[in-house]
């Protein structure tokens, strides 16, 4: 049965890819992987896993290659750089991105990858971090033609609990878009009902129990604010700078589209006054240290 499995390639061994990669090779998936920094790649290596020394090769040995990197310059380079997958790449294949991009990028990548190389672009960006990562519980929005999608549904199910076709090329970098400013707003609020709880000398701890089944329920909630109220802000499970970054991505793309966002702009000046106070590499549950009165020198 192992035999009649797609070969598979995947750039980009971090907090997300390591555990998505992990599922692939548990399910039986050939898996061939490439990373910036190649010593990422040494726990898979050790699960079975075959790498290589540039993205390009990645096609050699793959079908389909999967991306999870941490932004659109990174993508581009990747793809189109030197040593980059538009080198290995030709017609068949398909470029599977889970990373989170900008949509008119997206669009434009795909369309030049599909003009130089034949290979066939699906934005697939995820939601549900590491945590989902892990369990196979991700939502994946998918941009793309249907075809393609069907060509990778039951890959994409090993990762995702649920995989949702939202149109044409750079559809799902949209729906992530409009995913991270619900996310990104909601902490932001948790950080400030943490804060005034904590002010009001209210037990902060209990926020997220007493308001779970309510309207004001969330997994951001029931995740953030526990984190929140005990100042536990390791292990890092998502970064500050992702959040800011995929704000920005929205306001930009609103602008493009001739859209308000009003709120969601706030948001992202927030997380970048945020940022700029040391914390662009910190767990988001750092957004509450924002909102607490200094501690008393006298």
């Amino acid at each position: 049965m192992m035999s009649t499995l797609p070969s598979l390639g995947f750039a980009g061994i971090g907090l997300m890819g390591l555990p998505m990669c992990r599922r692939l090779l548990a399910a039986g998936y050939p898996l061939t992987v490439w990373n910036r920094n190649p010593a990422k790649c040494a726990p898979l290596v050790e699960a079975g896993a075959r790498q290589v020394a540039t993205a390009a090769e990645l096609c050699e040995y793959a079908d389909v290659v999967m991306l999870c990197l941490a932004d659109t310059a990174v993508v581009r380079e990747v793809v189109f750089g030197a040593g980059g997958i538009a080198e290995g790449a030709k017609s068949g294949h398909l470029l599977v991105d889970f990373s989170s991009l900008e949509p008119t990028a997206t669009r434009e990548m795909a369309a030049t990858l599909a003009e130089k190389t034949g290979m066939a672009w699906l934005d697939s960006p995820v939601s549900g971090g590491v945590v989902g990562a892990e369990a196979g519980s991700l939502a994946i929005m998918v941009g793309g033609e249907a075809a393609d999608l069907q060509r990778v549904r039951a890959v994409l199910l090993n990762l995702g609990q649920r995989v949702t076709h939202m149109g044409g090329i750079g559809a799902g970098q949209v729906t992530k878009a409009c995913n991270q400013m619900i996310v990104a707003c909601n902490a932001l609020v948790i950080a400030e009902v943490v804060a005034l709880a904590e002010q009001a000398g209210v037990d902060a701890s209990l926020i997220a129990e007493a308001l779970a089944g309510g309207f004001a329920d969330s997994k951001p909630l029931q995740i953030l604010a526990p984190q929140m109220a005990e100042s536990r802000f390791e292990p890092i499970k998502w970064h500050v700078r992702t959040l800011l970054k995929d704000l920005d991505t929205a306001v930009k793309f609103s602008r493009e589209q001739g859209s308000a966002t009003p709120i969601s702009g706030l948001a992202a000046q927030l997380m970048r006054l945020h940022g700029a106070q040391g914390f662009l590499a910190q767990d988001p549950a750092t957004l509450v240290q924002m909102y607490r009165a200094p501690e008393s020198t006298d």
